[in-house]
């Protein structure tokens, strides 16, 4: 529905192209950028609206202004379900009620954003080496990449913060 690619920040898009809704876009997208593709899945599984939704680097293959929009279309897309979200790129797993951390296949930290970065653990040195290369990569003026080998989860419960 159009409501679905509204939520999704699809909708503006959408309408750009050719033939708008009824547009053909090729087999599995390949008419589209992959911020485009991505937005159009988020718009899918808002239609289907499941209670446990998994994300598996639901914004590893974009820029960083595409990730900020995909980020709002997230947003929407995870409240009120369980979410096990998981990615390199840990500025998209910030608002996650709980991260699991794992290196090698092994847990190594399990907590909330800002009770890792007080640890300064392993979540924390990830988390400054990705800001470091953010920060490089604004100054060269080159694209985004990810860093690191460890996977975080993150699960935005259906309930309220606090009521676990």
């Amino acid at each position: 529905s159009i409501r679905s690619a509204r939520a999704a920040h699809a909708h503006d898009f959408i309408l750009r192209l050719a033939h708008g809704y009824d547009s053909l876009v090729g087999e599995r997208g390949q008419g589209l950028s992959g911020g485009e593709r991505q937005r159009i899945s988020i718009a899918r599984a808002l239609l289907i609206d499941p209670r446990i939704l998994i994300l598996d680097e639901a914004t590893s293959a974009v820029d960083t202004e595409t990730e900020k929009e995909i980020q709002k279309a997230l947003d929407n897309l995870v409240k009120g379900r369980t979410t096990i979200a998981i990615a390199h790129r840990l500025s998209t797993l910030r608002k996650a009620d709980r991260l699991v951390v794992m290196d090698r296949g092994e847990v190594v930290e399990v907590g909330p954003h800002d009770a890792l970065m007080e640890k300064e653990g392993a979540y924390w040195r990830l988390y400054q080496a990705q800001l470091r290369q953010a920060d490089e990569e604004a100054s060269e003026g080159a694209v985004n990449e990810r860093v690191g080998v460890q996977v975080a989860l993150g699960t935005h419960a259906a309930h309220p913060a606090g009521e676990a």
